[in-house]
């Protein structure tokens, strides 16, 4: 289904769409970012917030955390509190740079063995455990990634902002 070199790829892809997104972010205002805009986590700023706790909820399933001691291990709240994760675009960008190495160091170690096999997580959201086949909960985490900052883009330009060009074939070369 997917390999290993795949998620190293997207994780290479999601820091530098995150790394454009947050060069757009700084150019607004914190009342810009904050506006209601009619989307489903309300704001710029909550739609972020909710991208970042997304991706914070499946690395913590993925690779387990660093421990539960850490302020990284595992955010607090469900989906309707992920909007408030972070309260400004300062904590957000400490938060991002951390949780985009956090990714990158995930994906350098995924072998394609552990992506052929299942994967099981408790969901808050259903209650219950889950099992799904590993590669499909990788594609579903960059594609839950890519379906936000999509979000983000269309808000981005309705607040009469450029966006970030995320046409894979314009990624930067490696080294």
């Amino acid at each position: 289904m997917i390999t290993g070199a795949y998620a190293r790829e997207m994780a290479r892809y999601n820091h530098w769409q995150n790394s454009q997104l947050a060069e757009f972010l700084q150019a607004l205002s914190p009342e810009e970012l904050m506006q209601e805009r009619g989307a489903f986590f309300g704001s710029i700023m909550g739609t972020a917030n909710h991208l970042l706790w997304g991706d914070w909820i499946w690395m913590s399933r993925f690779d387990k955390g660093p421990g539960p001691e850490s302020d990284i291990h595992r955010p607090g709240g469900g989906i309707h509190e992920s909007v408030h994760l972070c309260p400004d675009l300062d904590s957000w960008l400490v938060l991002r740079v951390a949780m985009d190495d956090r990714i990158s160091g995930w994906s350098d170690t995924l072998g394609d063995e552990v992506l052929s096999g299942p994967f099981t997580w408790y969901s808050a959201a259903k209650e219950a455990d889950v099992t799904l086949p590993y590669a499909q909960c990788v594609m579903h985490f960059f594609n839950h990634q890519t379906h936000h900052r999509g979000q983000l883009h269309k808000m981005l330009t309705e607040a009469g902002s450029e966006a970030p060009v995320s046409d894979l074939c314009f990624m930067p070369k490696e080294g």
